[in-house]
């Protein structure tokens, strides 16, 4: 091995192990600890923060880099030694870019935020939360400022999270998916009372919902004995190595509220499990794109979690804990879960209607990162969207502009990787149903094919490619709405009637 390169895998290594205390502090924070722990977690969070980026944008990388230049050259692009040299130049010429100081502050500004979105939310009051956004948002200005971009501010933090994206392209994309997404939103609306999940909701024992749970995530193939499933304010996935991997969830209003929540989690988690842990550590050792991560999550959570085929193999394990459902049928079950009901609440709101949220979220964070939305104007601008959209306004900040985590730290950018997600996961889905094995097992109930070749495909390249590139590779195109919408036609179209 190059000594030059495996000086820039110790650095690697280095950077790893900061960002696993870092996740550790971040995780415990959301899951354990007390609100008074806040100040002093958000200087040791921000000091970790400054740590790492001053060890990458150091000098000694950017001469390693310039070293391996040329035997990167004489490897092939894909291959683990060019792919390492690829990713983390490209994290070294971000970071070069930030200043350190700045850094800090933002993640300073994230513990902070999150706190007080906390509060402000349960206080249903967003007048608590502007301050703090406000600083958020000009923090992530300076930051996409720092970055440079060619078109728009907002460009240079999209790309953080799906490497090549642009706000362009979104709306491209966004476009074509709300045309073909409108028209069959409007025809199920005027058929909403052919489905009943009202047999869903009540009073349903916590601890027995708990066990129907982590059965949930035993059933897809998520393994307990290197993972964890716990409680938060908002659900998320902690991957600090592929043997220590952490979920949460949190109950709602309905018996599947946790349930889906959970197979969401899961499937991040399956594709942390399915990394390769001799690669950790390493440049490649993390996942392709946070659009392909939610490529994950959103196939375990409705394009299985919501099938016909999942009910009637986990129907058995719901009437186990809640006998009184036993008369219910696979049907009645299938139906429900999927009915539409137009949520005012995106992590409620059903499989039809979920990326109407993520245009609104993705269309607002443009504006505000890009100066054509002030902060105190949000609220008004939000409910004035989501009456045109969904029919009626949020009662409250709570279930309006207060209701994602998101805003509370310094993730501008992340949203559009839910719809994305959306999209990868039916072009993935169409692509490995090519073997009979993952279509016969689909169709029983089966889902550990499908698993086996997600895992092989997707998980166990790591980042070797880019989301997008990847995708490329395994299913021969890029983004395409069209596979993601003719499967909900079918869908709903068939439990709707029409």
């Amino acid at each position: 091995m190059d000594a030059s390169f495996k000086k820039l895998l110790d650095i690697s290594k280095e950077l790893a192990l900061l960002g696993y205390a870092q996740g550790v502090l971040g995780w415990d924070e959301q899951v354990n600890m007390p609100a008074t722990g806040a100040p002093a977690r958000a200087e040791a969070g921000a000091y970790l923060a400054q740590k790492a980026h001053e060890i990458l944008a150091s000098p000694q990388v950017g001469e390693l880099l310039e070293k391996l230049s040329g035997w990167e050259k004489a490897k092939a692009p894909d291959s683990f030694e060019g792919a390492s040299i690829r990713r983390m130049r490209r994290n070294y010429d971000k970071a070069v870019k930030i200043p350190a100081e700045l850094v800090a502050e933002m993640s300073r500004a994230s513990s902070e935020g999150f706190q007080t979105w906390l509060a402000a939310r349960q206080e249903k009051s967003f007048r608590i939360f502007a301050p703090k956004l406000q600083r958020l948002v000009e923090l992530q200005r300076q930051a996409a400022q720092a970055l440079g971009y060619e078109k728009e501010p907002y460009d240079a933090l999209l790309d953080l999270f799906e490497e090549g994206m642009k706000a362009a392209l979104v709306e491209g994309v966004f476009q074509k998916l709300e045309a073909g997404l409108m028209p069959l939103v409007q025809a199920v609306a005027q058929h909403l009372e052919r489905v009943d999940d009202r047999f869903l909701r009540g009073s349903f024992s916590e601890e027995d919902q708990w066990k129907l749970n982590l059965e949930a995530l035993d059933f897809i193939g998520f393994d307990r004995e290197r993972g964890r499933l716990d409680r938060s304010a908002h659900p998320f996935t902690s991957g600090f190595y592929p043997g220590d991997v952490r979920l949460t969830t949190r109950f709602g209003d309905t018996l599947t509220s946790a349930l889906f929540s959970t197979l969401h989690e899961g499937g991040h988690g399956l594709y942390e499990q399915g990394l390769p842990a001799e690669w950790w550590g390493t440049p490649v050792g993390e996942a392709s794109s946070l659009g392909m991560h939610e490529s994950q999550s959103r196939l375990w959570e409705n394009v299985v979690g919501r099938s016909r085929p999942f009910w009637e193999r986990f129907r058995a394990r719901v009437t186990h804990y809640f006998p009184e459902l036993e008369e219910r049928s696979v049907e009645d079950f299938y139906r429900a879960v999927n009915r539409v009901e137009m949520s005012l609440i995106r992590v409620e709101a059903d499989e039809l209607t979920y990326n109407l949220h993520i245009f609104l979220r993705f269309r607002l964070e443009r504006q505000m990162i890009n100066g054509q939305l002030e902060v105190k104007d949000l609220p008004e601008v939000w409910n004035q969207a989501v009456k045109e959209t969904w029919g009626r306004a949020p009662t409250h900040d709570g279930e309006g502009v207060l209701q994602d985590v998101h805003w509370s730290g310094t993730s501008m950018g992340y949203f559009p990787s839910y719809t994305f997600g959306n999209i990868y996961s039916l072009q993935l889905v169409e692509t490995a149903r090519r073997e009979e094995e993952v279509a016969r097992g689909m169709e029983a109930g089966d889902f550990q094919p499908l698993g086996k070749w997600m895992r092989e495909q997707i998980h166990k390249r790591a980042g070797l490619y880019s989301g997008m590139e990847l995708l490329e590779k395994v299913t021969g195109r890029g983004p395409d709405p069209q596979p993601y919408l003719a499967y909900l036609r079918t869908k709903y179209q068939e439990i709707y009637g029409f």
